[in-house]
């Protein structure tokens, strides 16, 4: 192997996961509602997620564990135990259920463009065709171990997509006095939401689980943190300005109202003209694919490791966790809820669940006993409690919106 390749590894399936659907929808939203203004929110994703998931990959070298499985055996406190593990298990399994729902509706929001819809009623639910062989799609390229080839042709498309989205956002001649503004740290009343969706877009929770676990199969020691670190930082730096360009591109949007792929391509029509309703359609249902696969997947690991079962892809508990996943996600996809409400409330919900799931990544990395002199430095302790904090103050504050808007407060 060319010492190249040594620098590849999950990093690319880490990005893929968050630049999916909701990632275009809210960064689109963001452009268009708020301008340049919330550029900062995506920064400070960008270092969160850096930090976070190098911790993730740190843990999962040194302990050839997955994260999930760390918890389980480091946790040993009766009730304690229990309770951790259930917050987890809760945590992720609904939040990557609810972020499956948006992956599926985001994709089928794209696969409408081409194909017509169709609606099965199920009692009081009615089901969309699409959302269903979606679903089943995604469940035969996870049990048929075919997987990860698929979501390196769909990375590609997505990929391809971002491109656009990047020459699109300098053809776009953006007010750069405005843009540069754009980092300087602004939180109202009116944009929080938008605020915890975009970090949440960003940092998404499962993906520390799952690069924990995909590390362990990419290096077998620690002799491979130098290329984890660089193959972690440089997906998610490309993956932060593939976001940063989104909103850009949506600044120049003029519909206020999304509910529709053609809404979202606005932007793209002055550098693809009438074509560009239908390359947003393919690119959102590439993306919706793409993260349909490793949402599932992340939580599946999840739920193995905390009960001790196999991680192995073919074996039944990795099935029916799979099957868990897909199946709730298809359940949430099918009431009724707009897609892009949907998404952009499965992106706020992984703000919100983030302080919880990144506080045990904080605790494990400095236990001495599990982690020996690859613990944090104070330094690094001291930027990673920063940004926990940051993102704790962000999730209360959109709890605090929520519970205003329903007359709560």
């Amino acid at each position: 192997m060319g010492s190249w390749k040594k620098y590849f590894g999950p990093g690319p399936i880490v990005a893929a996961a968050f630049i999916g659907p909701g990632t275009v929808t809210v960064c689109t939203l963001a452009g268009v509602n708020f301008g340049y203004e919330l550029l900062w929110a995506l920064g400070l994703s960008t270092v969160t997620t850096i930090v976070l998931q190098e911790m993730s990959a740190r843990i999962g070298l040194v302990t050839q564990r997955g994260l999930a499985e760390n918890i389980a055996a480091t946790v040993r406190q009766g009730a304690l135990k229990y309770l951790s593990l259930s917050l987890v298990l809760l945590a992720v399994v609904l939040g990557n259920a609810a972020y499956e729902a948006g992956n599926i509706s985001g994709a089928t929001m794209g696969a409408e463009m081409f194909v017509p819809i169709s609606l099965i009623s199920f009692g009081g639910i009615q089901v969309n065709l699409i959302n269903l062989l979606i679903g089943i799609l995604a469940f035969m390229l996870l049990l048929t171990g075919s997987y990860q080839k698929i979501a390196r042709v769909l990375t590609f498309l997505v990929v391809s997509m971002s491109l656009a989205f990047l020459v699109n956002a300098f053809l776009s001649a953006p007010d750069w006095a405005a843009l540069i503004e754009g980092f300087v740290p602004t939180v109202s009343e009116s944009n929080i939401i938008t605020t915890v969706a975009l970090v949440g877009t960003t940092v998404v929770p499962y993906n520390l689980f799952l690069h924990s676990s995909l590390v362990t199969q990419r290096w077998k020691d620690i002799s491979g943190l130098k290329y984890a670190r660089m193959d972690t930082c440089i997906a998610v730096i490309i993956g932060g300005l593939v976001s940063m360009a989104i909103v850009v591109t949506g600044v120049k949007g003029q519909s206020l109202e999304v509910t529709r792929a053609a809404d979202l391509a606005v932007g793209l029509e002055p550098l693809m003209g009438a074509y560009a309703k239908y390359f947003m359609a393919f690119g959102l249902f590439a993306a919706g694919l793409t993260s349909a696969m490793t949402a599932p997947l992340a939580g599946a690991l999840v739920i193995a490791g905390c009960f001790g079962w196999s991680t192995a892809l073919h074996s039944r508990s990795m099935k029916w966790s799979v099957s868990l996943i897909l199946g709730l996600g298809l359940l949430f996809s099918s009431l009724g809820i707009k897609p892009v409400q949907l998404i952009t409330i499965a992106q706020l919900a992984n703000g919100i669940l983030l302080p919880l799931l990144s506080a045990y990544v904080i605790w494990i990395i400095n236990k001495k006993t599990l982690m020996g002199r690859y613990t944090n430095s104070p330094t690094v302790n001291v930027l990673t409690w920063v940004v926990w904090l940051i993102t704790l103050g962000l999730g209360w504050l959109s709890i605090y919106k929520v519970l205003v808007s329903m007359g709560l407060i």
